[in-house]
């Protein structure tokens, strides 16, 4: 199975049918047009959204990622439901018909089964579904569960069939960074409005992203892509050229939007590309992160000293922007972080095994709340964010296993993309693997700070960029013989 499987061909006889189901259909509308029945009006695009579907369904995929950065969430409207439209009915669509195929062509092609990323994305998903039937909350739960697997189905295994061509990969990239230009454009004009004030920059985004950081953090995915876009040389001087000044946009909205954490995951994703400039072994890398957590640990008393006589404060100053990163004493954004990871490992000290379930984090922790640990913006339902981390969130929701797996992917992710950088002799898709690697290193450090991957916004090139990495080990041909997928530790 491959990206084929997305598109029929038409016979003649085929086409005369649809030519006399267009007419039927238009004779059809203008009757229900002339009785007054004006709902009618939307069927066209109903009609033409099913005829895709059936016929072109990678046209839909494509226009899922499309339409998110411009997909509003009801629960941010009067209308107070938790469904981004219309973004997420199509998904949902796109889910069912997948799984539909796979069971009618016989399953999953077998090199994406055996991928060690895809067994760690099946053991996450399996989890997921075992602690929705553990859950405090099971309507919640199972609700969270579904938008969890119709993210990874269509945005994982769905993209993963079509990035067998390798064109398909740009056009993925390019489909979700159009529609946010649209949305920086709207926010950067917003900002201007109010004088590019700190504080206006927290909602200049919305309604199309719920705060800064969310919109910071898809803004840096793309950030080290478009680097790759611009030095590969096999690409046209007009889309280097292009992605030069894209690239130029997204850093400038970055910036603006006062985003500590996409700051920091950027640090972050510069040391790794110094990681593959100094071609470091990954025993030393692993090595070093782990007396990095050790030294934290021996001297927590210290950097919590230091940390308390931080006094730089959020502000429209850069620079003190910066150093209120360590201001844990009076700054309200940082102080209500703390006190949502206390309150996220507090529940995990009380269901350590299957946690809460998935997706009850906001509807919990209320009660896990010290008043010595509260902030001035504190409340008990989580507006103003969730569980502010990737990592603790999961482990407050469904116990140990969840981050310990989430860990793992990103181990996978890492380890096999750096197996794949040594096979490949395509320099062109040696940029591209470093790029999408680095957008993805820069969430996961964002994800200490922030969690957005129950978002749709998020997921798509979360999601998205793994399967950029996996299918480029799986069907990219000009490599050293080597086993597709290996996932050797031998550097």
């Amino acid at each position: 199975m491959n990206s084929s499987m997305f598109t029929t061909k038409f016979s003649k006889d085929q086409i005369n049918w649809f030519y006399a189901l267009v007419v039927l259909f238009a004779l059809f509308l203008g009757w229900g047009m002339l009785k007054g029945m004006v709902f009618l009006a939307g069927l066209p695009v109903v009609f033409f959204i099913l005829l895709l579907m059936i016929y072109r369904l990678d046209s839909i995929i494509f226009l899922s990622v499309l339409i998110t950065p411009l997909s509003l969430n009801l629960a941010q409207t009067s209308v107070g439901i938790g469904v981004s439209l219309p973004s997420e009915p199509l998904m949902f669509a796109l889910f069912i018909i997948f799984w539909l195929k796979v069971f009618l062509d016989g399953g999953l092609d077998k090199r994406i089964l055996k991928h060690p990323v895809t067994i760690i994305i099946l053991l996450h998903l399996l989890w997921y579904t075992i602690t929705s039937f553990t859950s405090s909350m099971p309507l919640v739960s199972f609700k969270s569960t579904l938008a969890r697997y119709c993210y990874i189905s269509v945005f994982y295994f769905m993209l993963l069939y079509l990035f067998s061509k390798k064109e398909n990969i740009s056009k993925f990239i390019w489909y979700y960074t159009i529609p946010l230009l649209l949305v920086i454009g709207y926010t950067i004009l917003n900002h201007a409005n109010a004088d590019f004030s700190e504080e206006i920059a927290h909602t200049a985004m919305t309604p199309f992203y719920n705060d800064h950081t969310a919109y910071a953090a898809v803004l840096s995915f793309f950030i080290p892509v478009m680097i790759a876009f611009v030095v590969d040389k096999s690409r046209t001087k007009n889309i280097r050229i292009i992605s030069g000044f894209v690239l130029a946009i997204l850093i400038t909205a970055t910036i603006l939007s006062y985003t500590r954490a996409a700051w920091v995951g950027l640090i972050a994703a510069l040391c790794c590309y110094l990681v593959f400039i100094l071609r470091l072994k990954s025993a030393l890398i692993y090595s070093g992160f782990i007396l990095l957590i050790l030294l934290a640990f021996l001297f927590r008393t210290q950097i919590t000293m230091q940390l308390e006589s931080n006094e730089k404060v959020s502000s429209d100053d850069y620079a003190a922007h910066v150093q209120s990163i360590g201001n844990i004493s009076s700054d309200d954004s940082n102080i209500e972080r703390l006190n949502r990871w206390a309150c996220a490992l507090r529940m995990f000290a009380d269901r350590p095994i299957f946690g809460f379930g998935p997706g009850t984090y906001m509807f919990k922790y209320g009660a896990y709340q010290k008043y010595s640990e509260r902030s001035a913006i504190s409340t008990n339902f989580s507006e103003g964010g969730g569980s502010h981390s990737e990592y603790l969130g999961p482990l407050s929701e469904q116990g140990f296993m969840a981050p310990l797996l989430f860990l793992g992917l990103i181990a996978a992710v890492a380890q096999s993309t750096s197996n794949y950088l040594k096979r490949t002799r395509n320099y062109s898709n040696v940029l591209l693997a470093r790029g999408i690697l680095l957008g993805l290193v820069t969430y996961w450090v964002h994800g200490v700070l922030n969690y957005f991957l129950d978002t749709e916004k998020a997921s798509v090139p979360f999601w998205g960029f793994i399967a950029v990495l996996v299918a480029l080990q799986i069907f990219d041909t000009d490599q050293k013989e080597s086993k597709i997928g290996e996932n050797s530790a031998t550097q």
